[in-house]
């Protein structure tokens, strides 16, 4: 019997999340080919996957500090399996809603894209267009769960994924293990993130989202159950001007009302409109 052990080295990429997204997933380290009857027998390499189990009481949300937009990782445009991408000059009022996946322990200890090395047990992700580095809040939409994390890194370039978290950001927010997720993600201001405000003047209104109207009770009730186990705000059904509404609220503030609009119109393609009442 005659073997030939042919030894292919890693692609030189500049990061180790584009080496994660190499075509079919794999970087393959050596080949063995066998002239025999046996014929051909490949080594693979090591896949990605979860880590030890983690106590998440212990794990806090990155904490969004002053910092500036680095050189290293903020190459623009640049291209990545011959897609050119653009990066963001400023991730103010960034937000997106999509899937977001997770990578783990085959690319624990690797650099990432900005210098940094990877640690699955931090709240991380990776990023195609925001500037390295911003933070994001992002919120598992089918859980209403939401992590703060810091992106240093590059990807996810599968064209379906919008965020690629750290293995424990995807266990905070519930999907480690099913993969992926849909997320609404929101990039934070840090100069303003700590500051709080108050009212200014007394509140006689609240804010709702108004979902659906119908002419008899029976049937906004069934509408407002089958919605309200989707949104963090309760659903309710009220008589205005002749006709049932269903409303979601009260608003506790903007930001939830974005995400529940975002939530509805993924969920079941709702448009919702907001309503002071």
């Amino acid at each position: 019997m005659h073997w030939l052990k042919i030894a292919l080295k890693p692609l030189a990429l500049n990061t180790f999340q584009e080496s994660k997204n190499y075509p079919f997933g794999l970087i393959l380290t050596a080949l063995l080919i066998g002239a025999c009857s046996h014929g051909w027998q490949i080594v693979k390499p090591l896949e990605d996957g979860a880590g030890v189990a983690v106590d998440l009481s212990t794990i806090q949300d990155a904490a969004p500090i002053d910092e500036a937009i680095t050189k290293v990782g903020n190459k623009t445009p640049y291209q990545q399996f011959g897609k050119t991408y653009n990066i963001l000059p400023t991730s103010a009022g960034y937000s997106e809603s999509g899937i977001a996946s997770w990578y783990g322990s085959k690319f624990h200890g690797r650099r990432t894209s900005n210098g940094d090395i990877y640690d699955m047990y931090a709240m991380t992700a990776a990023h195609r267009t925001l500037p390295i580095p911003t933070y994001v809040r992002v919120t598992h939409l089918d859980n209403q769960k939401t992590v703060i994390v810091r992106v240093n890194d590059r990807g996810p370039f599968h064209n379906q994924r919008i965020i690629d978290l750290s293995y424990v950001a995807a266990l905070k927010l519930g999907f480690s293990k099913s993969g992926t997720a849909e997320v609404f993600i929101e990039a934070i201001d840090r100069s303003s993130f700590n500051k709080k405000s108050s009212p200014t003047g007394p509140q006689d209104e609240e804010t709702y989202l108004q979902i659906g109207a119908f002419d008899n009770p029976e049937s906004a009730i069934r509408f407002a159950s089958k919605i309200d186990h989707w949104v963090s705000a309760s659903a309710v059904v009220k008589e205005i001007e002749n006709s049932f509404k269903v409303l979601v609220g009260p608003m506790a503030n903007d930001r939830e009302l974005l995400l529940i609009k975002r939530t509805l119109k993924l969920k079941s393609n709702i448009s919702a409109f907001r309503l002071k009442y």
